[in-house]
């Protein structure tokens, strides 16, 4: 790897998340558990959850951590209803959960205005406790990653979805869930060490225009996060798919070379995920295999391997730092600078 990557902002950022991870488990258990007892204790069963961008996809990981284990039904909120066309959904006994880096973003604050005027309960998830957002909240989980400088966020993610995780350990009272989570930051570490594999992967991608991000079930977040990545650092067309949908039409656009990234971790979507390389093969994709499993590796001739293992309701934690190695040593390779991408800023106060 160039040692001139190592100065970025965007790379030490994104080897500060194993110590954002471990802090927030440490202060924020209290604040998980008081939001998990106010959602006990008002019956409540459906959560609608207000995010943009980065925190949108945090948004989808929470859709199915809370719905497998937590059997609550979640929904993404439309902000535009209230503040576009002043009609506020009737939220009813639910959970309004606002997830936001900044905290700053105004439709997603005028979304939790309007619960918290309803009388709905109001979580939120942020990187500043003083922020607007964070004043229409019941319970405030603060991320506590510290100033993120990069325009990518890549500390503040992960650290959304370890705070949704420990939510959901939570609301099930799962000390054992909670012990599983502890491990993660460890985990994240490994991963951080294949580095330098990652950026040999982004130099054999260097000439790619387009790709697709195939991943299923809890990485369906994690296909959206990533292809967001490539997008946001690389310039590159790169879109997002679950492997159902693919099938269902996008398979039509795989032509020879067309490179196609699939996240193939442990857990019961491995066997489809296996299908889905070998039928992208036999249309002779250059197939991206992200993966703890070596029978998914030994498939593709393209490998980011992710050395160790956790439960599959946690790998998203762990799958997308290979995307965000490949997204910024690939934009250094294309020679963009990696901390301030063309056209986008850090906070983005859409209505």
């Amino acid at each position: 790897m160039d040692p001139a990557i190592a100065q970025t902002q965007l790379f030490k950022e994104i080897h500060q998340q194993p110590a954002v991870i471990r802090r927030l488990l440490r202060d924020q258990r209290g604040a998980a558990r008081e939001l998990a007892e106010a959602i006990r204790r008002r019956g409540i069963t459906h959560v609608v959850i207000a995010a943009r961008g980065t925190s949108d996809n945090a948004a989808r990981y929470a859709q199915y951590v809370l719905g497998v284990r937590n059997e609550l039904l979640v929904g993404l909120a439309a902000p535009s209803l209230i503040t576009i066309y002043g009609r506020p959904p009737r939220f009813g006994n639910a959970l309004v959960l606002g997830i936001s880096q900044s905290g700053r973003s105004p439709d997603i604050v005028a979304v939790l205005a309007a619960a918290r005027h309803q009388g709905a309960l109001t979580g939120v998830i942020t990187n500043d406790r003083e922020s607007d957002l964070a004043a229409e909240g019941d319970v405030v989980i603060d991320l506590q990653a510290g100033e993120e400088k990069a325009v990518a966020a890549t500390k503040t993610y992960t650290g959304e979805l370890a705070a949704i995780a420990l939510l959901s350990a939570s609301l099930a009272s799962d000390d054992e869930a909670v012990a599983s989570l502890g491990e993660v930051p460890g985990v994240i570490e490994e991963v951080l060490s294949t580095g330098a594999a990652v950026a040999r992967v982004a130099a054999e991608c260097r000439e790619m225009e387009r790709s697709v991000v195939i991943g299923r079930g809890y990485n369906y977040a994690t296909a959206f996060e990533m292809a967001l990545k490539l997008k946001e650092l690389t310039y590159t067309v790169v879109e997002p798919y679950s492997s159902a949908d693919f099938l269902h039409g996008p398979l039509a656009i795989i032509e020879r070379g067309f490179p196609a990234i699939v996240l193939a971790p442990s857990g019961r979507l491995l066997q489809e995920s296996l299908s889905l390389i070998a039928t992208l093969k036999e249309r002779q994709a250059q197939v991206i295999c992200v993966s703890d499993r070596r029978e998914a590796l030994d498939m593709a001739p393209v490998r980011l391997e992710i050395p160790c293992t956790v439960a599959e309701w946690l790998s998203p934690l762990t799958l997308i730092v290979p995307g965000q190695l490949l997204a910024m040593s690939l934009a250094h390779a294309r020679g963009h600078d990696v901390d301030s991408p063309r056209a986008i800023q850090k906070v983005t106060r859409t209505r």
